[in-house]
């Protein structure tokens, strides 16, 4: 397990990084860390970008609806949305207001609260299935529809996005996105080479 001396240096997100187009974001929120007031944090492992009005895998796709609106309001909010009637997922919202693009969080490498998150995940066979994936992520760190619409840059919200000085790997591996039927043609999946944390490989 990673050595988390690195989380007692560590910068906010500013709102400024996630305006832009989530494809370009996707990629450098690798390594970066999502950080909970009651001290869960994982460092982010795998992501991917959806694409509002020219991506039809994305919630977006077809226009503003009360699920979705979230998405298409300030950057930096965690849209975070309910599926298969059973998981949470969450998503940092990008672009310019309007636009309807997010990244969704898919995988973390589990850094601080363990012990939380073991608790919040019981049926997790080992540590390294605690945030692999995006529903067990959302368990982990106690992320429910309480939380759709927080500001991840503010510092007064229950999570933020944060930066300890890692920075993206370089080599990041890019290819289709995971549980999707439309816009399956797109690479629009990161995750951080060899990391036994990511989803799937």
């Amino acid at each position: 397990m990673e050595s988390i001396q690195r989380l007692s240096v560590q910068r906010r997100l500013p709102q400024s990084f996630f305006r832009r187009d989530a494809r370009a974001v996707a990629p450098e929120l690798l390594n970066k860390i999502l950080l909970a007031a009651d001290g869960r944090s994982g460092r982010i492992v795998e992501v991917e970008a959806y694409c509002g009005a020219i991506d039809p895998a994305a919630h977006t796709y077809r226009g503003k609806t009360p699920r979705n609106a979230v998405m298409f309001g300030p950057p930096g909010c965690m849209y975070v949305y309910f599926t298969y009637g059973m998981h949470w997922c969450c998503n940092a919202v990008c672009g310019d207001e309007g636009v309807g693009i997010a990244v969704l969080l898919r995988a973390l490498q589990p850094l601080a609260g363990l012990a939380r998150m073991r608790r919040a995940r019981p049926a997790a066979r080992s540590d390294r299935d605690l945030c692999r994936g995006p529903a067990r992520l959302t368990q982990a760190m106690g992320i429910t529809g309480a939380q759709n619409g927080i500001k991840l840059y503010s510092g007064r919200a229950a999570f933020s996005l944060v930066d300890d000085g890692m920075a993206p790997p370089r080599d990041a591996q890019a290819g289709p996105r995971i549980g999707i039927t439309r816009g399956v043609e797109h690479p629009w999946r990161w995750c951080v080479p060899g990391n036994e944390y990511v989803s799937k490989r």
